[in-house]
């Protein structure tokens, strides 16, 4: 009765799916476009307190993640490069699959169970490489090459073209907004975009190393379902 929250033991757990799109930052820069794919997977949801308009809770997620980079193959005049040997414009694109597990701090405002709520949410992620997969429709070795005529690529760093991934484990920040439904007898359905920037990088970074830095940034958009497993015994409880 002395605190300033009202508590709350409420639990629980669904699933999640939605669009990513990602690309690396690299140093020295490799021009990109955004890289789609899937992500999707299960969602765990704690909710402790009332804290006076704020509904606190603890989001866990761990996610199947289908990101990596896509190039972007140009001349000087930002028109396609054409190979020579298959006449088509040359491109390229690295999928990466990551099992994915962020956990968030997550504050609502809003209804709780009958009504329309919007949150934020924000905390750690961590990823692990589970595989990968190169996709180019040109011979490696018939490569254009960057011309001093600015006939060929704008671009000439191509060394992660043939790289593989040295570091499996990924790690960063994510934080999202959004909006969500909740039905007493279905359950609550969550739109949310989201933000992620990694803190490490895919390769090497030493001064040994080719790239100085090569970390993701990946914007999602995803629908939640969550069903209640438990819920606190609270007649005040909208």
């Amino acid at each position: 009765m002395a605190q300033v929250g009202e508590h709350r033991e409420d639990f629980a757990v669904g699933f999640n799916g939605g669009y990513v799109m990602s690309s690396l930052a690299f140093v020295p820069e490799v021009p990109q476009l955004q890289h789609t794919g899937f992500t999707g997977g299960l969602t765990f949801r704690f909710t402790s307190e009332k804290y006076f308009k704020s509904i606190c809770a603890i989001v866990a997620e761990v996610n199947y993640a289908n990101i990596g980079w896509k190039e972007d193959i140009l001349t000087p005049q930002d028109e396609p490069v054409i190979n020579a040997v298959t006449g088509e414009p040359e491109q390229y694109e690295r999928d990466l699959t990551y099992i994915q597990i962020p956990v968030f701090a997550r504050m609502g405002w809003g209804r709780e169970r009958k009504g329309v709520q919007v949150f934020a949410q924000a905390g750690p992620q961590m990823g692990i490489l589970l595989g990968e997969h190169t996709k180019m429709n040109f011979p490696w070795e018939k490569r254009t090459p960057t011309y001093s005529d600015g006939t060929g690529r704008t671009s000439g760093v191509v060394a992660q073209d043939t790289m593989a991934v040295e570091n499996k484990l990924d790690y960063g920040i994510a934080a999202g907004l959004g909006i969500e439904f909740s039905f007493r007898k279905v359950g609550h359905f969550m739109l949310e975009g989201r933000f992620y920037y990694g803190l490490g990088n895919i390769y090497g970074n030493s001064k040994r190393d080719f790239f100085a830095r090569s970390n993701f940034n990946n914007i999602t958009v995803k629908l939640t379902y969550l069903f209640d497993v438990r819920r606190t015994k609270n007649s005040k409880i909208k």
